[in-house]
């Protein structure tokens, strides 16, 4: 069985309104064990709400709508399903019923306007929504000998959709024989190589068609593995993907910094508390983007002692004291004086450790010419700089170069995760 979500409304798609409805329907959707392939968006127009109602109903075994319930002219939903299925609208006196008590309830006078919502597909159910004027719309069809595409038209308003959804429509689904399997997923998080190259070093892993599936998609330089597994239970889900995940960390090594939620901060701090260390930064290109994440990540109290954030060569000078001739001769950018920023800054906080990010190189029009911005990690007895190539798109630059630190002081550490398998 498979599902198709319908967001009705031209505020969706001029995207002036971000649909979060669909995306916690899909999840409520795989806890029932059915699949969700199809996202569809259409706006306030008849036919074409008709021409997607149709096609969803031709390829799906339950379509959910929401928006398009209300009482003005440009809510449609009801007019549109009565036209793809072909059964006419009829007033339903319990729905009426339902849209006057309501008004009684908030002291207001019913519009005649809202009498529309009480119009019904013939053969269709009600779904009772208890607190709004908008009942659901639930129907079944399919010819005789075919299994039903079961259809649920619910409110936009995600408060009421919500309070449908469990009350209503899981419990409809569940009595139509959904929830006799589950879907999970695992996402694996790596960084330090683009999409293709992580590819390459999955053997087969990214086919279509194979079980459990494999899907690889960048985020803000991570790369991101969504391992999905359909099985009877979530304990079978989770066998069912192990040798994927183990496949995953074998081939891709210290790539892997985690899973889930993980951050590449949290892959830095969680070691770094569990062998006593602390930690200090300095950053100028990033601008304490590297600071915020450590101040925020899970369990950072302990090991990260706090930051620097230097935004000129005074600043350079004056709070991390690096010698004026040495800015003059490499440069403020230079290796040097990012390995200098580095140990002064660990002798500042006291730390065991300190991580420093140089400035961000000039623009250079001559694109051949190699551009890089210095990271170095001070530790008590030596200071290992590193030069980030500096490159991506200009909208990623701080956070690129922010994960790339993270990374770097990570892998001088040790800290990757064990490869299981």
């Amino acid at each position: 069985m498979h599902a198709e979500i319908i967001a009705i409304g031209d505020e969706i798609t001029s995207g002036q309104l971000l649909d979060t409805n669909t995306q916690w329907l899909s999840r409520r959707i795989e806890d029932l064990g059915i699949a969700v392939p199809y996202h569809t968006a259409v706006g306030d127009d008849l036919d074409a709400m008709t021409g997607v109602f149709r096609a969803a109903i031709g390829r799906a075994g339950v379509v959910v709508i929401t928006g398009g319930l209300g009482p003005t002219a440009d809510d449609l939903t009801r007019q549109a399903l009565a036209r793809a299925t072909g059964c006419p609208l009829a007033r339903k006196p319990e729905a009426l019923d339902h849209i006057r008590a309501i008004f009684v309830r908030l002291g207001r006078r019913m519009p005649p306007s809202n009498e529309v919502q009480a119009m019904f597909p013939a053969g269709s159910r009600m779904i009772d929504n208890p607190n709004g004027t908008a009942p659901g719309i639930e129907m079944e069809i399919g010819d005789q000998g075919e299994s039903p595409c079961r259809v649920f038209a619910l409110p936009g308003v995600p408060a009421e959709m919500k309070e449908m959804w469990d009350a209503s429509v899981a419990g409809a689904l569940l009595a139509a024989g959904a929830g006799n399997g589950v879907i999970r997923h695992r996402v694996i998080k790596c960084f330090g190589g683009g999409e293709s190259q992580v590819e390459a070093m999955l053997p087969d892993l990214i086919r279509r068609g194979r079980s459990p599936t494999v899907g690889i998609t960048a985020s803000q330089a991570t790369i991101l593995l969504r391992i999905t597994a359909q099985g009877a239970t979530e304990a079978a889900c989770q066998a069912a993907m192990e040798p994927t995940v183990a496949t995953i960390r074998r081939c891709l090594g210290p790539l892997v910094f985690g899973e889930g939620d993980d951050q590449l901060q949290d892959a830095l701090v969680g070691p770094l508390r569990k062998s006593g260390r602390t930690l200090a930064t300095t950053e100028w290109g990033t601008g304490g983007l590297v600071a915020q994440w450590l101040h925020a990540a899970k369990g950072a109290e302990p090991c990260y002692r706090g930051g620097l954030v230097t935004a000129d060569r005074i600043a350079l000078e004056t709070a991390l004291n690096i010698p004026r001739d040495l800015v003059d001769r490499h440069t403020a950018g230079s290796a040097e004086v990012t390995a200098a920023a580095a140990r002064r800054c660990r002798e500042i906080f006291q730390s065991d450790l300190a991580l420093a990010v140089g400035p961000f190189p000039e623009p250079d029009p001559d694109a051949s010419r190699r551009q890089v911005v210095h990271v170095a990690l001070a530790g008590p007895e030596e200071v290992t700089v590193k030069p980030l190539r500096f490159a991506g798109h200009p909208a990623l630059l701080q956070i690129s170069t922010a994960k790339r630190a993270l990374n770097f002081a990570r892998l001088e550490l040790g800290f990757a995760p064990e490869v299981s398998g």
